[in-house]
């Protein structure tokens, strides 16, 4: 989430200075550090700076899809969309899309679960947004909304889709052009072509399970992981699963990803980046988007969502559940 307002002001008002700019003293130049590898799929994340620069870009369609969500004292989280803060300041161009009423379907219990491929056509084509755009989003704090669109637009069969890296925060701590005014996008089409694979539904998440080629990741907290709390039905995690919390692939300043070598040392000592599929899960299929987009940044090609993780599994007796470090 969006740090306070204080520490946000606090960023805003500290001059921008470009990465690689050279440092000049009286007798010293200090050269720019080399750059690290880039990520293998770089192209699945935007700039602040190129986002700037393509603001009027016609054929862009611009999308902030954050949802507020707070932990109650009593437990559990609150959750909200975060138009109110989009109508306070957005990204010029961008449009709000909401999450919990637009692009979630109708369950029992359940929130965020994935629509079908006509409603998600629907609202995508009443936003202006056709096959032919060019999509960015974002989110603010750790950005997993935005990942969790990015990932929904995929499942749709449209690839024409990054993440601001760094989301709005980043955005907001090098002050760049914000605004309050709403842009109304001309009408669009947009076809989905649902990909299989790409978001399971319980059944499919137990069929996985029966392969040992599969690494299983709960992206939860580590004392969620191994039972020591819960606010689920019951405490613990997918038997087999391990742990990469998605908070830790996050630079906690700027909000960008991790440097490729970074984000490769952590999935590699979990046994992802050699397993032949990886499943991404965690509370209720959203924060667990942050890992599977950062093994999909580092090239790994068959990467899964379940999509009701914990929140539907630990809700069923019948399923087994595992504790312990």
């Amino acid at each position: 989430m969006l740090r306070d307002t204080a520490q946000v002001k606090s960023a805003m008002h500290k001059p921008y200075q470009r990465a690689g700019a050279y440092r000049m003293s009286k007798a010293v130049v200090t050269k720019p550090r080399k750059s690290a590898k880039p990520y293998p799929n770089a192209s699945l994340l935007v700039e602040t700076a190129w986002l700037e620069k393509n603001l009027k870009n016609q054929n862009l369609r611009i999308i902030d899809c954050n949802v507020r969500m707070t932990v109650k004292s009593e437990g559990g989280y609150m959750i909200e969309p975060g138009l109110a803060d989009w109508k306070a300041a957005h990204i010029p161009s961008s449009h709000f899309i909401d999450l919990i009423s637009e692009l979630s379907a109708p369950h029992p219990t359940l929130k965020f679960m994935m629509p079908t491929a006509d409603h998600f056509a629907r609202v995508m084509s009443l936003h202006g947004i056709g096959n032919k755009h060019r999509v960015v989003v974002y989110s603010r704090g750790a950005n997993y909304w935005a990942t969790r669109l990015f990932l929904m637009f995929r499942a749709m069969g449209h690839t024409k889709v990054q993440v601001l890296n760094g989301g709005w925060d980043k955005w907001a701590m090098e002050q760049r052009p914000t605004t309050t005014l709403a842009k109304k996008n001309p009408k669009a089409i947009f076809e989905a072509k649902s990909r299989p694979g790409q978001i399971l539904n319980k059944a499919e998440m137990k069929v996985a399970l029966s392969t040992t080629s599969t690494c299983v990741i709960n992206a939860l907290h580590p004392d969620v992981h191994a039972g020591r709390k819960t606010s689920y039905a019951r405490a613990g995690r997918i038997p087999g699963s391990v742990n990469v919390f998605a908070k830790d692939l996050i630079d906690p300043i700027t909000k960008k990803f991790l440097p490729a070598a970074q984000l490769r040392k952590i999935f590699a000592a979990v046994g992802a980046m050699k397993a032949k599929k990886v499943i991404t899960y965690c509370g209720g299929g959203i924060s667990a988007t942050t890992d599977s987009f950062a093994l999909m940044l580092l090239g790994h090609k068959n990467v899964a969502l379940y999509d009701g993780s914990i929140s539907e599994w630990a809700a069923d007796p019948k399923l087994p559940m595992e504790i312990g470090d």
